[in-house]
């Protein structure tokens, strides 16, 4: 193998595994099992070795002589530990960490001590490790999640290869219209395999955890706060399987699956379908709300709002923003590609910038009832946006949910005739962050307050294959609640 080694040649590794591990138990030589099924020696040799694929009619032939089915020699995993770590080394080998340092492919052959080949798997675990460690500081993890969402820009928010996945799932499902129920993703579940288990003791730092070989998804119980969103915690659960998903190389790997699972969990609770004759019909009506599409398909606020820029600009015709915004002001998260221009550091990214005070997402909070929403045009240095806000209170306290056109497009939307208005010229210091001369004057060199410093600041970066999962935890959790054998 060398560094050309891909999932394919992966296939083929493991078949000739397989097979030389069933040969042995059998109590075969290459010889005497070539003889059975009408090949030399020296083909088997490849075929055992992953250098080969052998014809279907040759797998028949092979699984007849040693006893066993075809699809047990095809199943994608190693037959034994040592198979495991030979197939971990060949992996490791390929990557391309490795590659780079232009060292010698090591192969392993039985005369290789189990010693040696564990303790070589060892140090390249170590590698990994480290590398992963090294490239996961703070701001090479904004980059990523930076990369990711221009990604999702230049795409207009959309995904048609997980849309098509969901539908079809729920078109499996039977479901058709309306909020998708607890029991739906209870026979999702069952379809692909997984039952769902409620638990309460849950490690930290984790929101579920899949028993890949029991086939369980263990989540927190029903009535817990927020027990809501216990279907989307599901099918986040289930989308690593349904997209294919093997465990992240890298952190932004890590943020791309995570988005992935998202879009995927919302694809099927908003399914695009009825999500678009919906959206469709009150575009027609001039009647677009996000609050209505929250409530007819019993989604959250922010469910709702990030799905419709999912399919705002592919079905509508329509560019969009959202964003979620913390009582401070801070961005937790955003998207656009209608040019609202967010603040954004060198790197481009914005999680964590500070909203201008004239933004709906702040003014929407000097309102004294906060239960309605709130609509507002503000006019930036990039052209006039009108914007829904939806305000609530959340454990890490005050947030605002928004979502927007610019000004041409308000004319399709629920509370276009609003009167609210502002006037931001951000990044301008004298917008909103140049106090006005008078308290200048008046303050200036009078005050010193203690600052509230964020936790998060001196916090090292998650680590780990999942970021910020504690293995030990996971492990052990997992010993406790599989069935017993």
């Amino acid at each position: 193998m060398t560094a050309g080694f891909d999932e394919a040649e992966l296939d083929r590794l493991i078949l000739g595994k397989r097979i030389r591990h069933f040969r042995t138990q059998a109590g075969l030589t290459l010889e005497q099992l070539g003889e059975r099924v009408g090949v030399v020696a020296s083909q088997l040799s490849l075929i055992e070795n992953g250098r080969r694929e052998p014809r279907l009619g040759l797998l028949q032939s092979v699984s007849r002589e040693l006893g066993i089915e075809v699809a047990e020699l095809l199943k994608r995993e190693a037959p034994d530990r040592r198979s495991t770590w030979e197939v971990e080394l060949e992996r490791a080998q390929a990557a391309p960490t490795y590659t780079r340092l232009g060292l010698p492919h090591v192969r392993t052959p039985r005369a290789l001590p189990d010693d040696t080949l564990e303790a070589l798997v060892g140090l390249h675990r170590e590698l990994a490790r480290r590398s992963r460690a090294a490239a996961t500081t703070s701001e090479e993890a904004r980059r990523a999640n930076t990369a990711i969402r221009m990604q999702m820009q230049a795409r207009d928010n959309y995904i048609q290869d997980i849309e098509l996945v969901a539908s079809d799932l729920m078109r499996r499902i039977g479901h058709s219209l309306g909020a998708v129920t607890h029991r739906e993703v209870a026979m999702l579940a069952e379809l692909l395999g997984f039952d769902l288990i409620f638990v309460d003791d849950l490690p930290s730092n984790t929101r579920s955890i899949t028993d890949l070989e029991n086939g369980r998804i263990y989540l927190p119980p029903a009535s817990i706060p927020g027990g809501h969103g216990l279907r989307s915690l599901a099918l986040q659960a289930m989308a690593h399987r349904v997209l294919g998903h093997s465990e992240p190389a890298s952190y932004a790997e890590f943020l791309e699956q995570r988005l992935q699972i998202n879009y995927f969990a919302a694809a099927c609770l908003i399914p695009e379908a009825g999500a678009v004759e919906f959206l469709q019909q009150a575009k027609r009506n001039r009647n677009l709300a996000i609050e209505d599409f929250r409530d007819a398909f019993g989604v959250t606020h922010e469910a709702a709002s990030h799905r419709f820029t999912n399919l705002a600009t592919q079905h509508l015709g329509l560019r969009a923003h959202h964003y979620r915004a913390d009582g401070a002001g801070a961005i937790v998260r955003g998207y656009q590609n209608d040019g609202l221009p967010y603040p954004a550091d060198d790197t481009g990214s914005i999680e964590g910038e500070v909203l201008c005070h004239k933004w709906g997402g702040r003014t929407s909070f000097n309102r004294t009832n906060r239960t309605s929403e709130f609509y507002q045009y503000t006019d930036t240095p990039a052209g006039t946006f009108w914007s829904s806000v939806q305000t609530g209170d959340a454990e890490q306290g005050p947030f605002a949910i928004a979502c927007g056109v610019a000004f041409d497009d308000a004319k399709w939307f629920r509370g276009r005739d609003t009167t609210e208005r502002q006037v931001s010229t951000c990044p301008d210091p004298a917008c909103c962050r140049t106090p006005k001369p008078e308290l200048l004057a008046r303050w200036e060199g009078k005050a010193w307050p203690s600052a509230r410093m964020h936790a998060h600041v001196l916090s090292p970066l998650p680590t780990g294959t999942f970021p910020g999962v504690d293995d030990t935890e996971m492990y052990q959790f997992l010993a406790k609640h599989a069935p017993e054998a």
